[in-house]
């Protein structure tokens, strides 16, 4: 039983179930979880629904209250939920425990935005009248999540829906649906009252009748751009909110100036942390022609000398991708590189040696790729990393913008006046300077522009434009 429905733990109506496998040893399977369709969906919105007045009623503060006893429960099963997403994540065990602390800080930052959700006071144009803007939750929303982060992307939906007053229906990735089941079970030891937070495990046939569901004020979702533009195109009718995050194809800069030490180690960190899946991950670097080969040398000793391996070995560089299309496309994408004129510098294959029966792909470096090439545009989603030479600065920017998307874009110089060129030239959300080029912190926004993002961005204070609608009003005394 893994569907969450108005404070019961259930299985789909029709008692079909997907098997959960570990993707760095396909012999371990996690469990069977529920297959669900449209009438799952329709008890859950039910259930949502029917909570929302109370919730509502129940103030920020008190919503609040909530949200930092989740903190302290999932703080007390961390340990278990880092395992859980790893067993059926596949990334290294660090790497989940990371996830959980970046969920803890979500919830912390969250909670104390409860005395924050204010408006404003406008001087009025009559004599004793007072104009004042506030906000109110917009309903029930639906949260359909990836398996990249089935905890921290699943929370940072969940824990600002429920503080703005909405209540949720829950739509994870079929890949993790463990993780997700944990996630809610934290927030029902916390004391949500039935009804506010809601699961339906599942794929496409669950997602579509979320979306349909006239009774969904708004739909967060976090994925590929094919999915997002066909979760808005079937909400457009009934003007459907939606707050879509969807892919990237990030650059990380490395200028004649730059200090190569710290370069190689935020593109190693970037490109092959996760195994490469993550929406922000450094997909490209646009080197300078003048530094490229001492560069090409260091990526070479480094990531050639990098150890794939099951996610609980300590010894592990890297883990496994998460199924057998990721590792189809990886090794795809790589031979597609290489007949349209790229060389591989290391990596390249399958990693099968020493290794369990799984999803292992050898980070990979590509050299000599054209700016223009598909896999150069195209996400790939996998350890898989493009080399691009470029010639200075102006060239540089040109050929990071070049892309539809624009999640993420890193630079890494000496000279302050590049830096801040950068900043503005960049057609990205987020920008880096000489660090990783991968994500930001919980109180900053998670957001890209042109096809990597739709809507208001998530995390943040600006997370409340899309859980929240405004109102106005005029008060004559």
């Amino acid at each position: 039983m893994s569907n969450y429905v108005n404070g019961h733990w259930q299985p789909a109506a029709s008692g079909q179930t997907r098997a959960n496998v570990n993707p760095g040893d396909l012999s371990d399977v996690v469990g069977e979880f529920a297959e669900s369709g449209a009438a799952d969906v329709t008890a859950a919105v039910d259930a949502a629904h029917a909570a929302w007045p109370e919730w509502r009623e129940r103030g920020p503060i008190k919503r609040a209250a909530v949200l930092t006893k989740a903190q302290a429960v999932l703080a007390g099963r961390a340990d278990e939920v880092a395992a859980a997403i790893t067993r059926e994540q596949g990334k290294r065990l660090g790497e989940a425990r990371g996830e959980v602390d970046r969920s803890l800080a979500i919830l912390e930052f969250t909670a104390g935005e409860a005395r924050r959700l204010n408006g404003v006071t406008t001087p009025a144009e009559e004599a004793r009248t007072v104009a004042l803007t506030f906000r109110r939750p917009i309903g029930v929303v639906g949260l359909v999540t990836p398996w990249n982060f089935p905890l921290a992307i699943p929370m940072w939906k969940v824990a600002p829906a429920l503080l703005a007053g909405c209540t949720a229906v829950l739509k994870p990735s079929p890949f993790t649906p463990l993780t997700s089941q944990l996630l809610v079970e934290v927030f029902a030891e916390a004391g949500t009252p039935d009804g506010v937070l809601n699961l339906i495990q599942g794929d496409r046939e669950a997602g579509e009748a979320l979306v349909a569901d006239e009774r969904v004020a708004g739909i967060s979702f976090t994925g590929s751009l094919g999915v997002g533009r066909a979760i808005h195109v079937a909400g457009a009718s009934r003007l459907l909110r939606t707050q879509l995050e969807l892919g990237g194809k990030n650059a990380l800069i490395v200028l004649d100036d730059a200090d190569l030490d710290k370069a190689v180690a935020a593109i190693v960190h970037g490109a092959f942390g996760q195994s490469g899946q993550r929406c922000s991950a450094t997909s490209r670097v646009v080197v300078d022609v003048r530094v490229k080969e001492e560069l090409l040398a260091r990526l070479h000793d480094r990531v050639s000398a990098m150890r794939v391996g099951i996610g609980t070995d300590p010894a592990a560089d890297i883990g496994p991708v998460v199924n057998q299309e990721r590792l189809d496309a990886c090794l795809t994408a790589i031979d597609g590189a290489v007949t349209t004129g790229a060389k591989v510098v290391c990596g390249g294959e399958r990693a099968t040696e020493g290794l369990p029966d799984g999803y292992y792909v050898r980070p990979t470096v590509l050299r000599d790729v054209p700016w223009d090439s598909e896999i150069a545009q195209e996400e790939v989603f996998g350890p898989v990393l493009s080399v691009v030479d470029c010639d200075g600065f102006d060239d540089a920017m040109r050929i990071s913008n070049s892309v539809k998307y624009g999640m993420s874009g890193t630079i890494f110089t000496q000279n302050p006046a590049r830096m801040f060129e950068a900043l503005d030239r960049f057609e990205a959300g987020m920008l880096h300077v000489n660090r990783p080029g991968v994500g930001a912190y919980a109180h900053l926004p998670h957001m890209g522009s042109k096809m990597s993002q739709y809507g208001p961005p998530e995390c943040s204070p600006q997370v409340w434009d899309f859980y929240t609608e405004w109102r106005s009003a005029c008060i004559t005394y």
